[in-house]
């Protein structure tokens, strides 16, 4: 009898496998099909492989062009570097603003933590997963941003995840600019507040959105400050005055904008002299603040401690660790110290934006280090980065669905550790490879 269930079940089994493994070849036909419409289309997304530290130049697998090693400057005195060695490609595409993600003491920082603190916390936050270096550093975030309170997260995408669902209600109103990053977006669709979108950057058209939202209890006007594709900032001013005359809080994501906008790299609301106005800041660690991970919320300290008890990657994700806390504390120390990079970044910018533009180019943005170079053609942006590689310069081109269709572009990005030879090599390479692509005449 025993062996008769066995066999039945055995027989049973057969058919079963054979369905798993039809279902199997289903998906692998699906998928193939939808990564042949990506390649057809010409935004394929390839990564290069980087063989060196992070920096103005660097080692990228099979391109030639030395090792691509750096001598660091002194202490923060990032406006005077000189490198050490012409050697390396151009990396002219990271969000390594203040060029802190190679920096001598942001290193040894993060050597430090992980020697005191161990490598990691093998817990979430209210478990056993808060260390000292944690809370120091939300401290001295929230001071930095001369907020109450501030709360760290593993990336700024898990704080705008996990921000919208824990403050807001059914009874609620978000209204957020249309070209608003992923992670905004994808926050405010996990919150069932009633949700308006208006068009980018149109002031009146987000008067009539929070004139239609005045029934409800809250309401919370959601924007980027910088905004990463198209580097334009945010009317800051306006926006908090349309708030205060309807009575919204304002909510900014400062990603591409801490540590380098404003006199002392606060930020746009520092920027547009709104800093007593926006409710709410989300921010990145993961940038100009050391370029590793994390991120975070500051604001007021209830909003704080309410996000400890309900934000959902807050609860349920391991703990920052300890070697990437103590490199951005590091970070935070440094840009307190001086300010002097501010002011180089913005003088190099100009001239990159300057020089592109009298080379017939179309640059999107005002004086952002975002440098949007316009192509429009997904595979025209894509092979002349490729180009561009082959002249020493790193860059990336941007197309669907990163960007609108008909959109493509070659987003250029500015750190205060090129000089302004790295900033004119970079657009002889562009004219060169304009030329030949014919997007210059």
């Amino acid at each position: 009898m025993w062996a008769g269930r066995v066999l039945h079940a055995a027989l049973s089994a057969a058919p079963l496998s054979r369905r798993a493994q039809s279902a199997l070849t289903q998906l692998r036909g699906v998928l193939e099909e939808e990564l042949e419409a990506i390649r057809g289309a010409g935004t394929w997304k390839s990564e290069r492989v980087i063989t060196s530290r992070q920096g103005p130049r660097i080692h990228v697998d099979g391109v030639s062009g030395g090792p691509g090693t750096d001598a660091f400057p002194g202490p923060f005195l990032l406006s005077c570097c000189v490198l050490s060695s012409t050697s390396g490609i151009l990396n002219f595409c990271a969000n390594n603003y203040l060029g802190l993600s190679s920096h001598p003491e942001v290193i040894q920082a993060g050597l430090q933590a992980l020697e005191e603190f161990g490598a990691g916390l093998s817990s979430t936050r209210f478990i056993c997963g808060t260390q000292s270096i944690h809370k120091d550093l939300e401290a001295k975030i929230a001071c930095f941003h001369q907020r109450e309170d501030a709360i760290l997260y593993p990336s700024c995408f898990d704080a705008n995840a996990g921000l919208f669902e824990a403050l807001l209600a059914p009874q609620d109103a978000v209204l957020s600019d249309e070209l608003n990053h992923a992670s905004i977006i994808d926050g405010i669709r996990l919150c069932k507040a009633h949700k308006y979108r208006y068009r980018h950057l149109d002031m009146a058209d987000l008067e009539a959105k929070l004139q239609e939202a005045q029934k409800h209890r809250l309401r919370l006007v959601a924007t980027d400050g910088a905004f990463s594709m198209d580097g334009d900032i945010a009317p800051l001013r306006e926006i908090c005055h349309l708030a205060s005359r309807y009575g919204a809080l304002v909510f900014v994501d400062e990603c591409h904008a801490t540590g380098f906008l404003g006199a002392t790299g606060r930020g746009t609301d520092e920027l547009l002299g709104v800093m007593d106005q926006v409710t709410i800041i989300n921010s990145t660690l993961g940038k100009a603040l050391g370029g590793a991970s994390g991120g975070y919320t500051t604001g007021p300290g209830p909003l704080v401690s309410l996000l400890r008890q309900r934000s959902r990657p807050y609860l349920f994700s391991n703990s920052l660790p300890p070697a990437v806390a103590g490199c951005a504390s590091k970070a935070l120390d440094l840009l307190m110290e001086s300010n002097a990079i501010i002011q180089s970044m913005a003088a190099k910018t100009q001239r990159f934006r300057s020089k592109m533009e009298a080379a017939g180019f179309t640059v999107l943005g005002a004086s952002h280090p975002i440098c949007p170079v316009m192509l429009g053609d997904a595979r025209l942006a894509s092979c002349m980065a490729d180009d561009m590689l082959k002249r020493g310069i790193f860059v990336i081109g941007f197309s669907y669905p990163v960007v609108p269709k008909g959109k493509a572009r070659i987003r250029v990005q500015i750190s205060a550790v090129h000089s302004e030879e790295d900033i004119d090599r970079c657009v002889e390479a562009f004219v060169e490879v304009g030329r030949l692509h014919g997007a210059l005449p």
